[in-house]
């Protein structure tokens, strides 16, 4: 009986790798096997755990003029929920600015920060498919970044994202984007997004 119930557990155990496919972010495939002996070779790492990663990207949008508005604000937030597939949360204002018409506690913007399989989908989506649809696209800015490795830049418009449709937008409407990563500096820090395909000028 305990002979039987051995073999079955090591049969299930056989199984699981087959039956668990885990997916897995092509971004995150190609930083592994294409990014990381790149950067060892050329930063001389003696331990893989010294290359630099991605940690998380951060969407924010200020409300601006809707920040009094309710329906506003909600259909801004089903943008970004419908660009990044995360929900994002509403950001208050830390303090009261009178020429701004800001009160303490007003929302005054929408946030969502990416990590693991989701920062890697977006991060895909943004190189490969919305910054090539930005009109006149010659490259992104080389030098955003704020010299501890973290890259920050501005998108003037959510119709480059494949989900946003022109004829349902309410308004035209930015946003930044920060990639927050380990590296230590920036020059470490650019050549990992470029090797990821960030398309920088040149």
């Amino acid at each position: 009986m305990a002979k039987n119930a051995e073999n079955t557990a090591k049969k299930e155990v056989a199984a699981k790798p087959a039956a668990e496919k885990v997916y897995k972010s092509r971004v995150a495939k190609q930083y592994a096997e294409e990014v990381v002996p790149y950067l060892v070779k050329k930063f001389g790492y003696t331990n893989v755990m010294q290359v630099p990663k991605l940690v998380k990207i951060v969407i924010n949008t200020g409300l601006g003029d809707i920040k009094d508005n309710a329906k506003s604000i909600q259909i801004t937030q089903g943008e970004i929920k419908q660009i990044t597939g995360q929900q994002p949360i509403l950001t208050k204002a830390k303090k009261s600015v009178a020429n701004f018409k800001v009160r303490e506690g007003m929302t005054v913007g929408i946030k969502v920060t990416l990590r693991g399989k989701m920062m890697y989908d977006f991060f895909d989506k943004l190189v490969s498919i919305a910054l090539p649809r930005v009109r006149d696209f010659r490259g992104v800015p080389t030098d955003s970044f704020d010299g501890r490795g973290n890259y920050c830049m501005g998108l003037k418009e959510q119709l480059i994202f494949p989900e946003i449709q022109y004829d349902q937008v309410e308004k035209i409407r930015g946003m930044d984007v920060s990639i927050v990563t380990t590296a230590k500096t920036d020059e470490e820090a650019r050549e990992l997004l470029r090797a990821m395909g960030m398309p920088f000028k040149r």
